[in-house]
């Protein structure tokens, strides 16, 4: 059953957005039939072309997400049949495979019947390198281009390309099952699994790049996804960790801007925006974290914890924090970053005051992995301002303008410079 004939743009309209909204899912769905992610890429494309052909003749199905998926499976079908090894097993087992489903893998406690959860493993294995994992999850899972790919890791497009298409050769030529691993193998994984989660969702929370701030549907895909695991993985802390962490930032979301669209700073932002249902999901998805860690926290449970500590205070001037600046040292101890070390200067400057806080930002200078981090000089600019060192405050927040690729970011810092007097 079909609704009523649309127009043609409204049909391709309602095709790209569905396809955007359902391709993770017939990816995934897809892959679990030919065992092959760039092959599972191609059909659904397939199906892409066949609903932009059908649609505006025939009207918008009333389940356009399952359309695309029985189009796309059936294609997988027929290219299984027409592959020499199918069609021995076929003649050896004598059913058809359009009329079954596909293998019963082995029964386990721990099985997770999950397409979306299998290709995410999958695109996240060891076999390759952890640059290559995260720009094919984020093309098959987040739905990113390779252009938007290439904004959030700051490399060339034609680099990210090449990264994908070696992904997909790679894990076709080693015949990488298509699972969810168990034991030792999972855990190895999960980290790049989570981290990947988290990428998706940054690039969508403070855009690289580009002219908008937000690109809220990103920050949709990782949450939907940190959630998923959650659920599934329910003995993880670092996985409830993760969605805590995720749900506590994305509660900020409609404070985060103002009515032009500019970035609203933490401290500016009115704290009655911030959605309160997310943030009771991110204390739950805590709570869930704590009760199931073992020993020190990992780090995106603690990270949770900064966010719980923002989350539970009225204002910025009532943060606590000592707790937060404690809970950045064990941060650091635990997995040590210098732009960690960056947040925790931040911290330091609210609980001690600006003078402590540049003694570390400027232990940071030299560092090469901040060389180009506009956040640097932005948060240097900021202590030097609260210092009264104007003229050097100005100086670093017209560095910082210079050096990050978001249009609204730049505007918000150079108006911080304004604001530092000539």
């Amino acid at each position: 059953m079909t609704t009523s004939q649309p127009s043609r743009t409204d049909a391709r309209t309602s095709v790209e957005t569905v396809f955007r909204l359902e391709s993770p899912r017939i990816i995934a769905g897809v892959t679990r039939v030919v065992r092959d992610v760039g092959i599972a890429e191609e059909l659904a494309q397939d199906a892409l072309v066949a609903a932009l052909e059908q649609w505006p003749r025939d009207g918008v199905p009333d389940n356009p997400g399952a359309w695309l998926m029985a189009i796309a499976r059936r294609k997988a079908v027929d290219l299984v049949r027409r592959r020499e090894n199918y069609a021995r097993k076929l003649a050896e087992i004598g059913r058809d495979l359009s009329e079954t489903a596909p293998p019963e893998e082995p029964s386990d406690p721990e099985d997770i019947d999950d397409d979306l959860l299998r290709l995410v493993f999958t695109t996240c294995h060891p076999v390759l390198s952890a640059e290559a994992r995260t720009a094919l999850t984020l093309r098959l899972l987040g739905g990113l281009t390779t252009p938007e790919i290439a904004r959030a890791f700051l490399v060339p497009e034609a680099t990210v390309a090449q990264r994908i298409v070696r992904a997909k050769r790679t894990l076709a030529t080693k015949n990488i099952a298509f699972e969810v691993p168990y034991g030792p193998d999972r855990e190895a994984r999960l980290g790049s699994v989570l981290d990947v989660i988290y990428l998706i969702f940054n690039e969508g929370y403070a855009a690289t790049a580009g002219d908008d701030w937000l690109r809220p549907s990103l920050c949709e895909d990782a949450l939907r996804l940190a959630r998923l695991l959650s659920a599934l993985m329910p003995k993880e802390p670092e996985v409830h960790g993760l969605a805590a962490l995720l749900e506590f930032q994305a509660s900020r979301t409609a404070a985060r801007t103002g009515p032009r669209g500019e970035p609203v700073l933490l401290k500016d932002q009115n704290r009655s925006r911030w959605n309160r249902m997310l943030v009771a999901r991110g204390i739950k998805a805590l709570s869930r974290a704590e009760a199931t860690a073992v020993g020190v926290p990992g780090p995106y449970v603690l990270q949770a914890g900064i966010a719980a500590c923002h989350a539970h205070a009225y204002s910025y001037e009532e943060t606590d924090w000592r707790a937060i600046a404690t809970l950045y040292a064990l941060l650091v101890a635990r997995a040590p970053s210098p732009v960690v070390e960056l947040n925790r200067a931040v911290a330091v400057s609210m609980a001690e005051g600006p003078a402590p806080a540049l003694e570390i930002v400027d232990a940071l200078t030299g560092e090469p992995a901040l060389h180009d981090y506009h956040l640097l000089p932005s948060v240097r600019g900021d202590l030097l301002a609260r210092l009264g060192r104007m003229t050097e405050a100005r100086a670093e927040f017209e560095r910082a303008a210079a050096l990050t690729r978001n249009e609204r970011e730049r505007e918000l810092l150079l108006e911080r410079a304004r604001g530092c007097g000539s």
